[in-house]
């Protein structure tokens, strides 16, 4: 029988239907991977750290300068007066979902009451120490000689420590009432403020003056105001323009692939060689990747002309800028409007810290009061034990506690004896009279 020809010669099918391609027609030598991955590093560090970095360094001092400048925000002003600065507009919100005004006023109030509170806590626990000094005075008087007066401790040496929590509390409440003073002295002035920031946006809106309503006329400031705008567009058109290049430059490193050229290098390397075992060293390769790089150089001048346009544009700006300063300055209609909302922005923040400060007082008061109230217990429990002590050295039960302890029993008895017969006497007229 007859060999079939494609086991006599199968090479002559190779990459036909019968055999397909060769096993490894697509393997790639393993130092094409290395220069591969050694030239992507290089590329990497050309494009990315270098001219990207150096691309968005241009465009970051350029913000950077037109932020110093207020631009474009200035020129909006001019062209757009109608309308709140966003920082406004959220104080605003914040102000009228707190009630305003009125509502600040509360939390002064309330301020104001609870420091009365607190000060009617500290007296109440003060009265306390003072009528147990007071009768413990009567006490050490009454008592006789030769009695238990000598065991019972002076009033002034156990009540040490309650008068020194109370000095030091009178002192807080005195401070804290300072700084409600403070607080209200804020809020009265700028209550105007308040009140309009806690109205309706188009009610804020009408009390700041408005080029819309009274147009600028003036033909020097329209031609400095023209001027600066054109210079500004120039400027937005640069940035737009370097953006695109940007996104050109990285789609030109993304599409860089070198496989291929390293392919055909290392063929002509193959081709020169005296002897069919060939070793690649990674070195081989450096011409072509000085070669694949040096498009990229293109990049550095256009880098460098964008430095030194960019630098030009900006001075002009700044020039042209420091003219509309001094012809806005010159112009009654936005000096009233920038005053206007430089004041508005103020009052913002008084609000905001007098909001903070109340909010703060109160959960200050709260903590506050359950101190005193704490201290009010001590010194009324104090007096009431000190009270029932001077009872049993009297040797007098609770229930016979006389109403006044500062009368001396001779007093009493005195007293006694100059009061009316209450008993009917029939050789006596009557009287209708209550007795006194």
């Amino acid at each position: 029988s007859k060999t079939p020809e494609i086991i006599e010669n199968p090479g002559k099918f190779l990459g036909g239907e019968e055999l397909g391609p060769p096993l490894f027609k697509g393997l790639v030598p393993f130092v094409i991977h290395q220069a591969a991955s050694l030239y992507e590093d290089r590329k990497d560090q050309l494009v990315s750290k270098d001219l990207i970095t150096a691309l968005d360094e241009l465009t970051a001092d350029c913000e950077s300068v037109l932020n110093s400048l207020n631009m474009p925000h200035a020129l909006e002003a001019i062209k757009k007066p109608i309308g709140l600065p966003p920082n406004i507009l959220v104080g605003a919100d914040e102000i009228r979902s707190d009630g305003g005004y009125i509502g600040i006023k509360r939390l002064l109030d309330s301020a104001i009451v609870s420091n009365t509170r607190a000060n009617e806590l500290l007296d109440a626990a003060e009265k306390a120490l003072y009528d147990e000094a007071q009768e413990d005075q009567r006490v050490q008087q009454r008592v006789p000689k030769g009695g238990r007066q000598a065991k019972r401790i002076e009033s002034a040496e156990l009540t040490n420590k309650f008068r020194a929590e109370i000095a030091k509390y009178r002192d807080v409440i005195n401070r804290a009432r300072e700084s409600d003073a403070t607080i209200k002295a804020q809020v009265d002035m700028w209550s105007q403020f308040f009140s309009l920031l806690g109205s309706p946006r188009d009610e804020i809106e009408r009390q700041v003056p408005s080029t819309t309503a009274n147009p600028i006329t003036d033909p020097h400031h329209s031609q400095i105001v023209g001027r600066l705008q054109q210079y500004m567009d120039e400027i937005t058109l640069m940035k737009r323009e370097r953006a695109k290049s940007t996104e050109k430059l990285k789609r030109v490193a993304n599409e860089d692939d070198i496989t291929p050229a390293l392919n055909e290098e290392m063929q002509r390397l193959a081709a020169l060689s005296a002897t069919p075992i060939l070793q690649f060293e990674l070195h081989q390769f450096e011409d072509l990747f000085a070669q694949k790089l040096d498009k990229y150089m293109t990049w550095r001048k256009y880098i460098d002309e964008e430095r030194e346009a960019q630098l030009e544009l900006l001075d002009s700006i700044r020039e042209a800028n420091q003219a509309f300063l001094v012809a806005r300055s010159n112009h009654p209609l936005l000096q009233q409007r920038e005053k206007a909302l430089s004041n508005l922005e103020t009052a913002v923040k008084r609000y905001r810290e007098a909001s903070f400060n109340l909010h703060d007082g109160a959960r200050f008061y709260v903590s506050l009061e359950s101190e005193l109230q704490k201290l009010k217990g001590g010194c009324l429990d104090f007096a009431m034990a000190r009270h029932l002590d001077a009872l049993e050295q009297l040797g007098l039960s609770h229930g016979e506690t006389p109403t006044d302890l500062a009368q001396a029993p001779e007093q009493a008895s005195n007293a006694a004896m100059q009061q009316p017969n209450l008993v009917w006497d029939p050789t006596m007229p009557l009287k209708y009279t209550t007795p006194k």
